[in-house]
């Protein structure tokens, strides 16, 4: 399927490679093509199909929230030297998508990770839902699309990147059985998320949540909630009974606070949703992450 695409991409103001792919992946080899992915869970998806043939490395540091990055001059850098540049797509990175316009040559491979799967629109707002790989068997597409672009860069790895593909989707199968033995433990009235913005639609839908609301009705943290909204959202915290507002490890709590506040609701922060962990950290890799944000999803609503 075509799953990537070719653009040209030399970016005077692009993001700042803060995340290095496992300690156990050597260094790219000379002739083999250099890999980026814009979000760190991207690169730790991309390395499990890469294996040890490839190293790939991630533009946005750790712990940062891709809705909110503003990217350096010196990031231009790490995107010139690239040959691949894997992208979430959907609009997630409109860093991106605003930096384009200054590209000055050359031509890197471009793999956007979620082509092929429908996203859905979120929240009171309208836009497509970008965070698709809360899911982990949407993961499972992104796993073959980027095998498809590295295949794609790299014709002579095709049957090692195929190979692995195949032995990370069983890993995310695993996962996926995994996190609903987990659910299993929360009673069904209490299977209710509040988030700090639209972030885990498709989390809940394919694991039987409902979503009781966000602080910031929006695909992204960048966006401000009327008094309207935070209102309507204090009745539907009490209304429902949802224990607890979740937010990512890079969200800020205030709003989230004062909410609580008032609805009776106990703000959990800490969920890595958006970026990896440090290596020492509790989700240093896709599938630490989502174990991680269950176990204390769990915990919060048993």
């Amino acid at each position: 399927m075509p799953l990537a695409k070719v653009l040209p991409v030399l970016v005077s103001t692009m993001l700042l490679a803060g995340c290095a792919a496992p300690s156990a992946v050597p260094a790219a080899s000379p002739g083999l093509p250099d890999v980026l992915a814009a979000e760190t869970f991207l690169a730790d998806i991309a390395q499990n199909v890469a294996g040890k043939r490839l190293m790939v490395s991630a533009l946005l540091p750790q712990g940062v929230d891709p809705h909110e990055f503003q990217p350096a001059p010196q990031d231009a850098i790490k995107i010139a030297q690239s040959e691949v540049l894997i992208v979430n797509g959907l609009g997630y990175e409109t860093w991106l998508q605003k930096s384009l316009p200054d590209a000055e040559g050359g031509e890197r491979l471009v793999v956007v990770a979620s082509d092929g799967l429908i996203p859905t629109a979120s929240g009171a707002r309208p836009g497509a839902d970008p965070h698709l790989w809360v899911d982990p068997l949407n993961v499972i597409r992104y796993t073959e699309n980027i095998r498809d672009g590295l295949s794609k860069a790299d014709p002579a790895g095709a049957a090692a990147y195929s190979a692995n593909a195949l032995a990370y989707t069983a890993k995310l199968r695993e996962l996926d059985q995994w996190i609903r033995d987990e659910i299993g433990q929360i009673p069904p009235a209490r299977r209710l998320l509040v988030t700090n913005h639209d972030e885990l639609r498709y989390f809940a839908e394919e694991y039987g949540f409902v979503l009781t609301g966000a602080v910031i009705p929006s695909v992204t943290s960048e966006a401000s909630p009327s008094p309207q909204e935070m209102a309507s959202l204090i009745q539907s915290i009490k209304l429902s009974g949802a224990p607890a507002i979740f937010l990512d490890v890079s969200e800020n709590r205030q709003l989230a606070n004062q909410i609580a506040a008032e609805s009776g609701a106990k703000v959990i922060t800490g969920l890595y949703i958006e970026t990896l962990s440090s290596a020492g950290g509790p989700a240093p890799t896709y599938i630490d992450m989502m174990k991680y944000d269950v176990t204390l999803m769990v915990k919060a609503l048993e």
